[in-house]
């Protein structure tokens, strides 16, 4: 999913920041059913959708990754293809147009020679790639995945997801594939077609020979197209995706269907019965706060300002940090607490935001409904003497619980800086960065 843009200076929706307000929230089984716990969306590589398909039976050119040289010379001889294409493994997009710290120009190479390859991964693995979609200093290369190149004659669209207008999976199709489907969707309407599915009755042959149709295969490359189609359809229900998008979904000049890109989409909910499919979670490229806040279930993205924000609820944050920016301020963060956070989880976050040398105030804004108060104030004041905290700490609390909680604050003896609602807790965090 798109996460929070470490290089933009805006607290409001920005296009790449909007992703944090699309984080879906869950009731929980663990905690009660009137809390709620925040959902973390898996990423796979490249490498490791494509496994998932070529086990199930879809179509996809023969693979196999490499951490170093040596490594890709010997999957590259062992393929033994006419030509192959060599892949950067990082989970940003825009790999093709890319820069290497090495000095290499894209992410993406094609070559006749398996010694080439060698040389190629020599310039990759080991380096950053910069792209469009990567922070400024781009993502360290860690794997590459080597494959047997083909020729692309045609190239179509097929996504697969759950949409809530039709209370279950729709099949979106386009034979206007290998470009943003947005901008087909905006420009060409015409070329979008879309097919609901019974979840409980599957895809019937003659539905899937209805979308390789309007994917415009003919022939026998119809036939082999809906059976690809049916096979994507049972993997999706498989693996408890909530999205697959293939592009392309495109043939070849020899008559084969196949699937050249993939991004999937998963149900993190279904985590406990997808052991194997989240075990494969790459975390290489994710800060190591935003990794530890996920083992408490905490939703944490870092900024680059100097005030933390715990806040309790995404829309009560994103206000936070508009208003902290409203008073002249930057925030540091943006992080979650989330409806069934315990006095461990307030205990957390301080460890996480403590530990950014940047930071130097803390505005905790929390309005219980779901989260009550005392519980809030009690981690506040185990987090304090834990870690003697030793930057101004500004707590404005409101909702369940509020009194027994100011009093836990109170009693406590603690140098914290009560604030009595929204707007004084914001202009206080300001104000205590000069005093």
């Amino acid at each position: 999913m798109a996460a929070f843009s470490r290089s933009c200076n805006m607290t409001t929706f920005c296009r790449k920041c909007a992703g944090i307000a699309r984080r879906s929230w869950l009731r929980s089984p663990q905690v009660g059913a009137s809390s709620v716990v925040p959902v973390r969306w898996l990423n796979l590589q490249e490498f490791q959708s494509k496994k998932l398909m070529a086990d199930n039976g879809l179509h996809v050119q023969r693979f196999k990754v490499a951490e170093n040289a040596k490594e890709a010379v010997e999957i590259a001889k062992e393929l033994n293809a006419k030509e192959f294409v060599l892949k950067a493994q990082i989970l940003a997009g825009g790999r093709g147009k890319g820069k290497f710290t090495s000095g290499l120009q894209g992410g993406v190479h094609l070559t006749t020679d398996p010694n080439k390859i060698g040389e190629l991964t020599e310039q990759m693995v080991g380096y950053n790639l910069i792209t469009k979609q990567t922070p400024e200093d781009g993502v360290l290369v860690n794997k590459v995945m080597v494959a047997e190149s083909y020729d692309i004659a045609r190239e179509t669209y097929l996504a697969i997801l759950m949409d809530r207008a039709f209370q279950g999976p729709v099949i979106v199709a386009s034979p206007k594939g290998g470009m943003d489907i947005e901008e087909v969707a905006k420009t060409t309407p015409e070329h979008i077609h879309k097919l609901a599915v019974d979840i409980f009755k599957g895809i019937p042959d003659v539905d899937a020979r209805y979308l390789a149709d309007k994917l415009e295969f003919k022939g026998p490359m119809l036939e082999q197209a809906a059976e690809q189609i049916k096979l994507l359809y049972k993997l999706f229900l498989k693996v408890d995706a909530t999205q697959v998008e293939i592009n392309p979904f495109g043939e070849t000049p020899d008559g084969k269907v196949v699937c050249f890109d993939a991004k999937f989409n998963f149900d993190d909910s279904a985590k406990f019965r997808q052991r194997e499919v989240f075990a494969m979670e790459d975390h290489s490229e994710s800060d190591p706060r935003e990794v530890e806040a996920g083992k408490y279930d905490l939703n944490y993205i870092g900024l680059d300002g100097n005030i933390a924000c715990l806040v309790n609820g995404a829309g009560l944050a994103m206000a936070t940090m508009d208003i902290i920016k409203l008073h002249g301020g930057t925030p540091a963060n943006f992080l979650d607490l989330g409806g069934g956070v315990q006095e461990e989880g307030v205990f957390q976050a301080f460890n996480i935001v403590t530990k950014d040398p940047r930071v130097k105030s803390i505005m905790v804004n929390i309005f219980g409904g779901i989260v009550d108060c005392s519980i809030v104030a009690n981690g506040i004041t185990s987090a304090y003497k834990r870690l003697n905290v030793q930057v101004p700490v500004i707590v404005r609390l409101e909702g369940t619980n509020v009194e027994k909680a100011k009093h836990i604050l109170t009693e406590s003896g603690m140098p914290l800086i009560p604030a009595d609602d929204m707007d004084d807790a914001a202009r206080k965090a300001v104000i205590s960065l000069v005093d």
